[in-house]
Formats: C-alpha cells, sequence, structure tokens
C-alpha cells in the first residue's frame, strides 16, 4: 500500500509540473516573436515526452500488478525463501540461487507468463531492475497473447 501511495503522490506532483511548464510553453508561444515561439515549442515538448512517459509506465504497473493477482488467485506467487541480512536486506548469494531456479525454471518453460513473472521477481530481487523490467514484459506480452522479442 506504500509504493501505491507513494506512486500516486509522484506521478500528481509530476502532473502539477508538466502542467505548470506547459502553461509556460503555451505563455511563450502567446508571446508571438519568432523566439519566444521557438523557446515555447520546445518547451511543450517535455511535458508531452513526460505524459507519455507517465502513461507508459503506469500501464506497464498496472498490467503488472494484474498478473500478480492473478498469480496469486492461482496460488502461484513464488514463496519468498530468500535469507536476508541483519539488517533486513536480501542476502546475494540466497538471491543468486533463488535466481538459478527461476531461470531453469523460465527455461523449461519459455511460453509460460507464470515463470517469466518469477523470473522477473527473482531478477528484482537480485538488483537487476533493467532485466527484471524486461522479464516482466515478456510475461505480460505472453499473457496478453501478443508476439514476444527475445530477453
Amino acid at each position: 500500500m506504500r509504493a501505491k501511495l507513494s506512486y500516486a503522490l509522484t506521478a500528481a506532483v509530476l502532473v502539477f509540473y508538466f502542467v505548470l511548464v506547459g502553461s509556460r510553453g503555451v505563455m511563450l508561444i502567446q508571446s508571438g516573436t519568432l523566439l519566444t515561439v521557438t523557446f515555447g515549442v520546445a518547451v511543450l515538448i517535455l511535458p508531452v515526452i513526460g505524459v507519455w512517459f507517465l502513461w507508459k509506465n503506469t500501464q506497464f504497473v498496472r498490467r503488472a500488478n494484474a498478473l500478480a493477482a492473478e498469480l496469486d488467485a492461482e496460488g502461484g506467487l513464488p514463496v519468498d525463501e530468500l535469507q536476508r541480512t541483519p539488517a533486513g536486506r536480501i542476502d546475494r548469494d540466497s538471491a543468486d540461487e533463488v535466481f538459478a531456479k527461476r531461470k531453469a525454471e523460465t527455461e523449461a518453460a519459455p511460453d509460460d507468463w507464470r515463470s517469466w513473472f518469477r523470473l522477473a521477481v527473482a531478477y528484482h530481487d537480485a538488483r537487476d531492475t533493467p532485466r527484471a523490467r524486461k522479464a516482466m514484459q515478456r510475461a505480460i506480452a505472453l499473457h496478453d497473447g501478443r508476439p514476444v522479442q527475445q530477453l
């Protein structure tokens, strides 16, 4: 729940920023000189890119959460079997061990979105966020029946 609140707060702040920057861009365009119109258009590009990025990220998170809920209903969510340090951080060797199991599971069933979901969680636990995101994207694509690119 805390992560959802943090995400919502961050998204709200970003939207406020996009509106603020966008209004400044419009003001520059309304000035009417070649220089201010050029700057105004350039300033408007930033909020457009930001809104697009925020939208795509939000869609990704919603789809990943839907897969997690479906997997949870099936009883297939990965069990947390990771060892932790006294400070509460995941032990690297433990994460590597679980990752090896998840990778073997995915290699045995490369077209199963569930195995890719669990592999994404293992990547995340191993602190490899880019690969975790790619594995989750593949799980989403397999779940939706879309063609997937190689990881």
